[in-house]
This record gives structure tokens, C-alpha cells and sequence, in this order.
């Protein structure tokens, strides 16, 4: 028996990066911050890679500091680097399925933070 399975609940770090393809599909990368257990320790990130008609409710809906939960699977791409020619690597978690958990009045706030801040798109807000 073979098992790859995630199930994690985060806040997005950064607007979703949307792409759509002449075939019709389209794909939304962005990335997941986890809080630990304890409030001391940093977060853990984590690359998402959302693709269909989850991708584009990504879209739509998923701004910097929403809180989403997430299904899927871990994928590793691979790549070698242009400058080095070096083999590189980053985990990435396949969505399979998307929850948005913040409340309407959370997503509202999200959505007026992304459109009237001029802060870095890096910087999370929470």
C-alpha cells in the first residue's frame, strides 16, 4: 500500500500566481505558512501548485493572509540550474482540494489589506 498524502492549514503567504494555457487549463503557485505549536518557532512554508477549477477559486477568492486549508500530495521538481548546471530541487504540494476558512469579514479585511497596502508582496501580514 502506497500513500502520499498532506492535509494542511495555513494562511497564504502571497497572492496567488495564475496562469492559463491555450488548452483551457490553468494552474495558481503560491505558498502556505503552517504555524507550529508553539508561537515562538517560525512558520513552515510550503510551495502550492493548484491546478482546474480549484486554481481558479485560488484566484478569486485566496488573498496574502487568507486562511485556507488544504489536500494534496508531495511532488519534488527537479530542474538543473541554467547558470551551474547543477541539479535543483523543491517540494511542492499538488492541491487537490481547497477550503477557505477565514470568515467573510476576515476575507474583506484580506482583500482591502492586498488592495490599499503599499507594503512589500513578500511581507505576510499576520
Amino acid at each position: 500500500m502506497e500513500i502520499n498524502s498532506v492535509n494542511l492549514v495555513g494562511r497564504a503567504g502571497r497572492e496567488p500566481d495564475v496562469r492559463y494555457f491555450e488548452s483551457g487549463s490553468t494552474v495558481a503557485n503560491f505558498t502556505l505558512a503552517v504555524n507550529r505549536r508553539s508561537r515562538e518557532e517560525e512558520p513552515d512554508w510550503f510551495n502550492l501548485e493548484i491546478w482546474g477549477k480549484q486554481a481558479q477559486i485560488a484566484a478569486d477568492y485566496v488573498r496574502k493572509g487568507s486562511l485556507i486549508g488544504i489536500t494534496g500530495s508531495l511532488k519534488i521538481d527537479s530542474w538543473k540550474d541554467k547558470n551551474t548546471g547543477e541539479d535543483r530541487y523543491k517540494p511542492v504540494i499538488r492541491v487537490d482540494r481547497l477550503s477557505l476558512l477565514g470568515s467573510k469579514k476576515d476575507n474583506e479585511t484580506n482583500n482591502n489589506y492586498a488592495m490599499n497596502s503599499n507594503n512589500n508582496k513578500d511581507d505576510v501580514p499576520f
